[in-house]
C-alpha cells in the first residue's frame, strides 16, 4: 500500500473514531472499575443501572405500550386543536393526495390485469399509501432508498412515472432493469432507489452498510450535503435475523439510516399476534439503543413529520440510526398469489376500507380546508385511470429487451465464457427457429455474435 493511501486510510480511521460511535472514554469517564459506595452498575455491558435489593422480573404486560403519534384523527380533523396546521403548502398536500390516488388507481387496474392473465404477478399497496408517500416527501433526491415490495408510493413521490411502472411490470425494452426481474421489483438511478429484490429482509442489512458507506464518503467530502438511507420493510420481515443484525450494526457504528417498518397486521397469512409477543416492532428499536417512534400510518401528516425529524436525527452527532414503526392495516391481499379471506374475515377488511384509511382521511382534511370536493375526486380518478390504461396498453405492446441484454453488466466486461454462451445461444436459435419465437424481442438474436 502506498504512503499516500496509508495516510488517507489513517485519516479516515481517525475521523471514524471521533464520530462513528460513543467512545469508551465518553462511556466511562474514568478507568476506575467501580467506585466505593457506588449505587449503580459499572459493568461494561450495562452502564448506570441502579442497584436494588428488590428482585423484580420485568414483565411486558406491566409496562405501558409505546404511544402512537398522530396529527389527524379519522375524520380529518387536527387531534390537538391548539397546535398550528401542518407545515406544508396546499400544493404539496394536493400532490401527496394525487400520488396516493395514482397508486390506488394503478393497483386496481394491474390487479385486474393479472387476474386476466396479462401480467404474471402483482402486489397492491391499499391501506399503506400514506406511509409511503408521506415518508418519501421528507427525503431529498440524494437520500438513498432500500424498499421492499409495497413501496410504489415511494417511487411515485420520487418521480417514477407511469411509463416507468408499466415498463418494469411488463419487462419490456424500456425497463431500466432490462427485463431481468419479476414484476413490482422497481429500481431507479436517481432519485436513488436500489432495485427491489424478492428475498425477505435482505435489504435491511444492505441499508445499514450503505449508510455506513455514505458516512465515510461524507467524512471525506465535508462540503457535500449529508445524506441518509431510508429502509422500508414490513413487520413480518422484522422476524428475520437480518433485521436484528442490521439494527445492531447500525447502532454500534452510528449509521445515518432510518428504518421504517410498515406494521400492517399480517405477514402474508400470519397475523401479528402469531408473529411476536412484545410491543410491536418499536420496542425492538429501544432494545438496540435506537431512537424510536411509533406513528399512525393512516395519517400522512404524522408520517411526514416523523420522517422529517428522523432524517434530522439520523444526521446529528455524526450519524445515528432511527426506527419508525408506522401502524396501518393491509386492506389488500398480500399479493395476487394470495387469498386473504382464507385467514381473515371479509367483514374485517370491509370495515377498515369504510371506516379509516389514509386516502379517505386526507381527503376529509382537504375537503375541510375547501381544497377538494366530489367533482374533483371523480374527475381526477377518471383522468388517472385513462392515463394508467394508456401506459398499460403501450407497455404491453412494446417489445422485450434484446436477448443480448441478458449478458450485459453481469461482469464489468463481457467475458470469454459469456461470448461462448452467446454464440451457443445463437446457434440453437438458428438451428431450431420453429421452437423459439423471437418476434417479441427487440432485434431478435442480433448482437449474440
Amino acid at each position: 500500500m502506498s504512503m499516500k493511501l496509508l495516510a488517507r486510510s489513517g485519516l479516515v480511521r481517525s475521523q471514524i473514531a471521533a464520530t462513528a460511535h460513543t467512545s469508551p472514554a465518553r462511556r466511562w469517564g474514568s478507568s476506575i472499575s467501580q467506585r466505593p459506595g457506588s449505587d449503580s452498575v459499572r459493568f461494561p455491558g450495562a452502564v448506570n443501572s441502579k442497584f436494588t435489593t428488590d428482585m423484580t422480573f420485568l414483565k411486558a404486560s406491566d409496562l405501558p405500550a409505546i404511544p402512537t403519534y398522530r396529527v389527524l384523527d379519522s375524520d380529518g380533523e387536527l387531534v390537538d386543536k391548539t397546535r398550528p396546521a401542518p407545515d406544508v403548502t396546499d400544493e404539496e398536500v394536493l400532490t401527496w393526495y394525487k400520488n396516493m390516488l395514482s397508486v390506488s388507481v394503478m393497483d386496481v387496474v394491474m390487479f385486474e390485469a393479472q387476474r386476466q392473465g396479462r401480467l404474471s404477478f402483482y402486489m397492491v399497496s391499499a391501506g399503506e399509501e400514506g406511509i409511503t408517500v408521506g415518508s418519501a416527501a421528507a427525503l431529498t433526491p440524494d437520500d438513498v432508498v432500500f424498499a421492499q415490495y409495497r413501496e410504489a408510493g415511494v417511487f411515485q413521490q420520487r418521480g417514477f412515472t407511469l411509463k416507468n411502472f408499466m415498463s418494469q411490470l411488463f419487462a419490456n425494452c424500456n425497463d431500466t432493469g432490462r427485463g431481468r426481474n419479476m414484476p413490482v421489483h422497481y429500481g431507479q438511478n436517481y432519485p436513488r432507489m436500489h432495485t427491489i429484490s424478492s428475498p425477505l429482509a435482505t435489504q435491511i442489512p444492505q441499508a445499514a452498510g450503505a449508510a455506513y458507506a455514505l458516512k465515510l464518503q461524507d467524512l471525506q467530502n465535508p462540503n457535500r450535503d449529508p445524506r441518509i438511507v431510508a429502509c422500508y420493510f414490513g413487520e413480518g420481515a422484522a422476524s428475520e435475523g437480518d433485521f436484528h443484525a442490521a439494527l445492531n450494526i447500525a447502532a454500534t457504528r452510528s449509521c445515518p439510516v432510518v428504518f421504517l417498518c410498515r406494521n400492517n397486521g399480517y405477514a402474508i397469512s400470519t397475523p401479528t399476534l402469531e408473529q411476536y409477543r412484545g410491543d410491536g416492532i418499536a420496542s425492538r428499536g429501544v432494545g438496540y439503543g435506537i431512537d424510536t417512534i411509533r406513528v399512525d400510518g393512516n395519517d400522512v401528516f404524522a408520517v411526514h413529520e416523523a420522517m422529517k425529524e428522523a432524517r434530522r436525527l439520523a444526521l446529528s452527532d455524526g450519524g445515528r440510526p432511527v426506527l419508525i414503526e408506522a401502524m396501518s392495516y393491509r386492506v389488500s391481499h398480500h399479493s395476487t398469489s394470495d387469498d386473504s379471506f382464507a385467514y381473515r374475515a371479509r367483514v374485517e377488511v370491509e370495515d377498515w376500507k369504510r371506516r379509516d384509511n389514509p386516502i379517505i382521511r386526507l381527503r376529509k382534511w382537504l375537503e375541510n380546508q375547501g381544497l377538494w370536493n366530489e367533482e374533483k375526486e371523480k374527475e381526477t380518478r377518471d383522468e388517472m385511470r385513462k392515463a394508467v390504461l394508456k401506459e398499460f396498453g403501450e407497455a404491453e405492446r412494446e417489445k422485450k429487451p434484446p436477448l443480448r441484454e441478458a449478458f450485459r453488466d453481469v461482469y464489468e466486461e463481457i467475458t470469454e465464457e459469456q461470448r461462448e454462451q452467446m454464440s451457443e445461444l445463437k446457434r440453437i436459435l438458428e438451428t431450431y427457429p420453429d421452437e423459439y419465437d423471437l418476434r417479441p424481442y427487440k432485434d431478435g438474436a442480433k448482437g449474440l455474435d
